[in-house]
C-alpha cells in the first residue's frame, strides 16, 4: 500500500508496519471526523496482507490533549463540547473512537508530550505504549468535573488493574513516564528523541512473528473488548451528559483552561 496524505491522518509503509500519524499539530485535538478518519484508516489496514502491525503516532508536541474544551462556550474551541451540543455529539464522538478497538493488527503507541482525557483514552486502543520521562499521562475527567469517557474505564484497569485504575480516576493525578511504567501503562520507556524509533522497533519485532499466531493470540488477550468498550461508552455519554450540564463542569472547564483548582460546589 503506498502512503497516503488526507486532512489529519497520514500513513507510511516501514516494510511490514504500516505508521499511522495524526496530524493536527501541536496538541492533536480529536474532534468526529478525525477520529471518524483515524477509524477509517485503522480498519483499512485489516484487509492489506503486507501490514503486519501499526504504529499510532501523532505530529507536533502532544500525542493528543483530547477534546479541546476551551472555555465551554459555543464558539470558543471546538462546538461539540459547549454545553448545547455536548449531549448529543459527544456519543458520535466516542462512537468513532471506540471503532478502532474492532481492528485485527496490533498496534504500537508513540505517546510523546501529552495524552490527556480522551487522548489518554486514545492511547489506549493500542496493545502497547512507548513513551519518556517527559511523557504525560492526565486522566483530567474529575477536574472537568464529568464522567470518564472514550471508554478508560474498561480499558485502563484491564492494562493497570482495578485499584490502580480507580484511584487514579478518582484523583485525576497527572503522572509522568517513569510513573507510567511503574504502573504498567508504558511498555517501553525511552528518550524523548527515540520513542517513534522505538516503537517502530517494537511494532517491528511483533511484525516478524507469524502473522497467523500473532493474530490469534491478540484475539484472545483482546476477546469481549470492543463490545465492553461500547457498554462503556453508553454509560459514559448518559453520565458525561448528565454532568455536563452542572455548574461543577462549567467551573471544571474554566479551571483547567486558566491552570489553577477547581473551586467545586457540587452542584
Amino acid at each position: 500500500m503506498a502512503s497516503i496524505n488526507t486532512s489529519k491522518v497520514a500513513t507510511e509503509r516501514l516494510g511490514p508496519v504500516t505508521l499511522v500519524e495524526l496530524q493536527n499539530p501541536p496538541h492533536n485535538f480529536f474532534d468526529i471526523d478525525i477520529l471518524t478518519e483515524l477509524a477509517d484508516t485503522i480498519l483499512a489496514l485489516d484487509d492489506d496482507p503486507d501490514c503486519r502491525a501499526i504504529v499510532l503516532a501523532s505530529q507536533g508536541k502532544n500525542f493528543c490533549a483530547g477534546g479541546n474544551f476551551g472555555t465551554g462556550a459555543a464558539g470558543s474551541g471546538y462546538d461539540t463540547f459547549n454545553r448545547d451540543n455536548f449531549a448529543s455529539e459527544i456519543g458520535k464522538v466516542y462512537g468513532q473512537g471506540a471503532r478502532i478497538f474492532a481492528n485485527k493488527k496490533p498496534i504500537v503507541a508513540a505517546v510523546q508530550g501529552s495524552a490527556t482525557g480522551g487522548g489518554l483514552g486514545l492511547s489506549l486502543t493500542a496493545d502497547f505504549r512507548v513513551a519518556s520521562p517527559q511523557s504525560k499521562f492526565w486522566a483530567n475527567f474529575t477536574k472537568l468535573g464529568i464522567h470518564t469517557g472514550f471508554g478508560a474505564t474498561v480499558t485502563l484497569p484491564r492494562v493497570i488493574g482495578l485499584q490502580a485504575a480507580h484511584k487514579w480516576l478518582m484523583t485525576g493525578r497527572r503522572i509522568g513516564g517513569i510513573e507510567a511504567e511503574k504502573i504498567g501503562l508504558v511498555d517501553h520507556l525511552t528518550t524523548n528523541e527515540l520513542i517513534r524509533a522505538d516503537a517502530i522497533v517494537l511494532a517491528q519485532d511483533i511484525a516478524g512473528n507469524a502473522p497467523l499466531a500473532v493474530a490469534s493470540i491478540r484475539a484472545a488477550v483482546r476477546e469481549g473488548l470492543q463490545a465492553a468498550v461500547m457498554a462503556a461508552i453508553e454509560v459514559e455519554v448518559r453520565e458525561q451528559s448528565r454532568l455536563r450540564v452542572t455548574e461543577d463542569a462549567e467551573e471544571g472547564i474554566r479551571s483547567i483552561a486558566q491552570k489553577r483548582p477547581g473551586r467545586f460546589l457540587g452542584r
